[in-house]
Parts: C-alpha cells; structure tokens; sequence
C-alpha cells in the first residue's frame, strides 16, 4: 500500500474507529487527526487512536496521501475550502457521510469537475454514543462499507480506499450515489426521521404529561434511534431531502390505508398486512447486526 500518512478529519465515533482500527491491524503509515477541540484530540492520542494531531489544517493535510472526512453532512463544504489551497494533487479523499449525491456535487464545485482522488464511502455501522472515548476497532466487522465511485474516480484511488476497509473487516459493496441515497432515505433515514418525530410528538403532548412512565420494551425499541447525534441528523435530512421527503410521503400512504381499515373495522386485511410486515421482518431484518 502506497499510503504513508492519513489524516482524519472528525475523531469521534467513526472516524476514531477507522483510526484506531488502522492501528490496530499494524497499518504502517502515520494516523495524524484534525480538529477543533484540544482536549479531545490529546484523548485521542492517549487512548491509540491516533499518532498525532494538529489544530492547524494545513499542517494536518500538507503530507497527507489520504484524507477521510467523518464529519456532519453540513461541514463539507467548508472544510473542502480550507483544505483545497494545501492537499497534494496525488492525495486520496473520502468520507463516512449518510447521503452521497450532495457531497459529490460539493466536491466538484470546490475541487474541479475533473479532480480524480475523490472516493464517496459510507460505512453502514454506528452507535446512539458519540465521541473519540467510545471508538471501536472492531465497529467495522461483518458491516457494510458503500462506496459510491462516479466514472471520473481514479482505479488506483479507489483501490486503496477498498483495502482500507478491507484491513478493517467491513464488506464493501459498490453503488451508484442516486441509488445509495434512495435506498439508505428508506432503510435508514427514514426509520430515524419517524423516532424523532414518535419522541417528538409525545414530549409534547399536553394530553399525556407522564406517558414516559409507562413506557416499556416496545416504545424503547422503536425510540432507540431518536438518541442518536440530532446536529448529524438535522445535516442528513437537508442533504438528501428528496429522497426521504419521497419515503416520508410513501410512509403517510401506509398510515392513511390503515387508518382507513381501522376506520372501516377491515380486521382481515389489517391481520394480512401485519402478518406480511412480521414474515418479511423475520425473513430479512432478524438477527442481523443493528446498524445506523
């Protein structure tokens, strides 16, 4: 592998887990991080997740042979600006973003339509924690990496991303960015954006002041996701908006046709379709890895 030095913009969950998952598996290169906040990258350095780290974004980039951005969908463009005046033209950039359409077009306004190093990654793995203290070298295991190469992507670039993850344990599968952004707004986006909106509604729900009271398993499981980074969720709901504005109109299609057969006492077609959703869930859901 070519790479000698990787610098990670965002050491939280994600990107300190790729960081610390590299080192753990005797990636030979440096692992240099990027941030904001001193504390938590002097953390990072005393935990192993990263060689070194800068405050200084031109000094994190300067050297880099390959930067990874795992940061909210929101910082892109900035951070793209401040990086482009000092990356080597032969480095390697990807990312862990949840939409990939967005990004894209964000790279190639600010780096040129025909900039190559360009590799749109998204790791399907996750915890509701957040933060440098609770990366995992391990997160990345049996879990799917989709990468999302437009026709201009250098071969060579995105054979060393694949190898990255490879090191990491993580299947990668390889997908238009149209197609990642529709089918994650329905299987991810969408099943946070209805946590939020359940939590949201009871919170609020002057009819029902102690109905957190009585919540158990059912509610627990179905909210679980409404605990997850809501600054990272608020940026993946405005970056691939169409998709799952479309996932959230199909999804009141769904709810009107049961309100309708409640209304309309239809006990059959309510039981068909309640048998269909479990056969479906236990067939293709069950048992698999809870992935965000």
């Amino acid at each position: 592998m070519s790479i000698k030095q990787i610098t990670v913009i965002g050491v939280g969950l994600i990107g300190g887990s790729f960081a610390k998952g590299l080192k753990s598996r005797k990636f030979a290169g440096k692992l240099t991080g990027y941030g904001a906040n001193l504390e938590k990258l002097q953390r990072a350095v005393e935990i192993n997740v990263i060689d070194d780290f800068s405050l200084d974004i031109q000094d994190a980039v300067k050297d880099a042979d390959l930067i990874m951005l795992a940061i909210p969908m929101g910082a892109f463009a900035e951070v793209f600006k401040k990086i482009q005046p000092f990356i080597k033209t032969s480095v390697i950039i990807t990312d862990a973003g949840s939409s990939k359409l967005s990004v894209i077009n964000t790279a190639q306004a600010i780096f040129g339509k025909d900039f190559t190093g360009f590799v749109p990654a998204h790791p399907i793995a996750g915890k509701e924690q957040s933060g440098v203290n609770v990366a995992d070298e391990n997160l990345f295991i049996d879990h799917k990496v989709i990468l999302t190469p437009s026709e201009k992507t250098d071969k060579h670039a995105l054979k060393q991303v694949k190898e990255l993850w490879k090191m990491l344990g993580a299947n990668i599968v390889e997908m238009s960015a149209k197609e990642h952004d529709d089918v994650l707004a329905a299987s991810s986006h969408l099943p946070h954006m209805l946590a939020f909106a359940m939590v949201d509604l009871l919170a609020g729900n002057k009819d029902l002041p102690k109905v957190f009271d009585f919540t158990a398993g059912g509610f627990k499981d179905f909210s679980r996701i409404a605990s997850s980074n809501p600054v990272m969720w608020r940026d993946i709901a405005i970056s691939n908006r169409p998709a799952i504005i479309k996932w959230l109109k199909n999804y009141q299609q769904s709810l009107s046709k049961i309100i309708q057969m409640m209304e309309n006492q239809q006990a059959d077609s309510l039981l068909d379709l309640f048998t269909n959703a479990k056969k479906t869930r236990d067939e293709f859901v069950a048992g698999k890895n809870n992935d965000n």
